[in-house]
């Protein structure tokens, strides 16, 4: 918080007004936040930046068609399925500690698949960067909410940061392709490199340690159901995105995701110092701001998806034109990430994450106005940008209801479920849709489809959060 060096008022007169948007962050805040935010950027591009290299990487590798899935499998299995025990460890054992960590292994994982010279090289890379990626979201987010008090201060925070996070996926579809035309496949992986050099000599002169202050044990039983059914569960989808539902292996792992879930909630119940607080997910804001968070980045991310498909296959757009379209979503992103946390702070963080909703699904659904001819293509920047803008209306308002009114040492837990949404959230929502456009007779056809049903998603879930959220107030 800034220390205010102006000659203190006489006696006579009237005491200084309060900001309208509270108190000004200090010099260290901002340096604080800019540490916080870029972990946050570096792992958020990390989902993207590859995506377009990856058939150069296939071909330089020597790895099949089949097998580049696991060049995005690889990150996304661990970075989503050990979210939650680290979030927790954090609490427990330091969250600076763990942070730092995180970004130490994240930086030399990046490093090692920057050089990989073969296959399981490069992927053991990935798995890497996704262990480091599950250590640095949720105690960054942490870090974050403790930093800055609850009010106008963390809505800002919370709204830098949920611009930077959305902001880094669509920044790497579109470095992705500048790179790997220009330096090849190799510098993607090491401007992720280059990232973690940056921040990590900063982080420990600038964070302070943060941990509750009991020492509970941690709930074994629970860290290990939560995690391998995370890792069933995204396994499942992430393969199902590439070969479909039918495949075997599919059918196993998410049917044993299901189940080690379902005993994951039997553990808590019983568990003396339970992973997730139960109470915690009974809180209103808690289990609808989740709900919330998790249609907003899964269906966002779909659209992405398809639409990138839709541009370059059916209105044949060059890679750098599509890339175009998504830098105008990215730059009013940053723009909507600007004015969330003012929205927040004069309508309300329940107000502003339902309207954010409603303006999301609603924008989605007049992209069911495509069609193969030149205009469509305006139409889909226009709309994709708007609904990009209230989907960070609906991540800043989600992530505020979600952690306000949570005492400091619980901040872990519900960050953890923070960041598991919005991980989860980015991995499932593909698979889920995206299948739906790449598996129809006609792309066109099934790219409508899968955008139809997003529409009706975010619509649903706008009216179901809303119903949920007043309830909750009105016996408050």
């Amino acid at each position: 918080m800034a220390i205010d060096t102006s000659p203190a008022p006489s006696p006579q007169a009237a005491p200084p007004a309060p900001h309208p948007h509270g108190p000004a962050l200090s010099s260290r805040d901002r340096l604080v936040l800019f540490v916080l935010c870029a972990a946050q950027f570096m792992v958020s591009l990390d989902f993207s930046v590859l995506n377009v290299a990856l058939p150069v990487l296939g071909a330089d590798l020597g790895m099949s068609h089949s097998a580049l899935q696991w060049a995005v499998t690889a990150f996304a299995l661990p970075s989503g399925g050990f979210l939650l025990l680290f979030g927790r460890m954090g609490d427990l054992f330091g969250r600076r500690r763990l942070f730092l960590a995180g970004l130490a292994l994240f930086g030399l994982a990046s490093l090692l698949a920057t050089f990989a010279w073969d296959p399981a090289s490069f992927l053991a890379g990935r798995a890497l960067q996704g262990v480091g990626a599950a250590a640095i979201v949720p105690t960054g987010m942490s870090l974050l909410t403790t930093t800055f008090p609850e009010g106008p201060q963390r809505d800002r925070a919370l709204g830098i940061s949920g611009t930077l996070l959305s902001l880094g996926f669509t920044v790497g579809m579109v470095l992705g392709g500048v790179l790997t035309d220009t330096l090849g496949w190799r510098s993607t992986m090491g401007l992720l490199t280059l990232f973690a050099l940056i921040v990590l000599p900063l982080a420990p002169l600038l964070l302070q340690e943060s941990r509750t202050p009991e020492r509970p044990r941690l709930d074994l039983p629970g860290a290990a159901t939560v995690t391998g059914g995370l890792l069933a569960l995204i396994y499942a989808l992430s393969t199902a995105a590439e070969r479909g539902f039918g495949g075997t292996d599919v059918i196993v792992t998410l049917v044993a995701g299901v189940v080690l879930l379902t005993a994951f909630g039997y553990v808590e119940s019983r568990a003396a110092a339970p992973l997730v607080s139960l109470p915690m997910l009974r809180r209103r804001t808690v289990a609808w701001g989740n709900l919330a968070g998790l249609v907003t980045f899964s269906m966002m991310s779909t659209v992405v998806f398809v639409l990138t498909l839709y541009l370059q296959e059916v209105l044949r757009l060059s890679a750098f034109e599509t890339g175009m379209v998504f830098g105008v979503q990215g730059v009013l992103s940053v723009v909507a990430g600007m004015y969330a946390p003012k929205v927040i702070g004069r309508f309300g963080a329940r107000r502003t994450l339902v309207g954010s909703l409603l303006g999301q699904g609603l924008f989605v659904a007049t992209l069911l106005g495509i069609g193969e001819s030149g205009w469509s293509a305006y139409l889909a920047t226009a709309a994709v940008s708007v609904a990009s803008m209230f989907h960070l209306g609906a991540i800043v308002a989600y992530g505020v209801t979600v952690t306000s009114g949570v005492p400091d040492e619980e901040q872990g837990l519900a960050t953890g479920l923070v960041t598991s949404t919005q991980q989860v959230g980015i991995t499932i929502g593909i698979p889920l849709l995206g299948i739906l456009a790449t598996t129809a007779p006609d792309l066109l056809t099934g790219v409508r489809t899968v955008l139809l049903i997003d529409a009706v998603a975010v619509l649903a879930a706008a009216v179901l959060v809303f119903a949920g959220l007043r309830r909750g107030a009105a016996r408050a």
